[in-house]
């Protein structure tokens, strides 16, 4: 197994883990806003930096 397999399934772990505990807070709205906000920063820094 190689480390970048290894690598992505700690990442899938935890985003499921970050998903469940926001769950239990109650703030599943706030983690949905944050990650789409992340993934728009990182895809139009992503053009400018190409």
């Amino acid at each position: 197994m190689s480390i970048n397999k290894v690598r992505k399934a700690l990442y899938l772990m935890a985003r499921i883990l970050g998903d469940i505990n926001a769950v239990k807070k109650g703030t599943v709205g706030k983690r949905i806003a944050r990650r789409a906000a992340g993934r728009a920063t990182g895809k139009s820094l992503g053009k400018i930096f190409k």
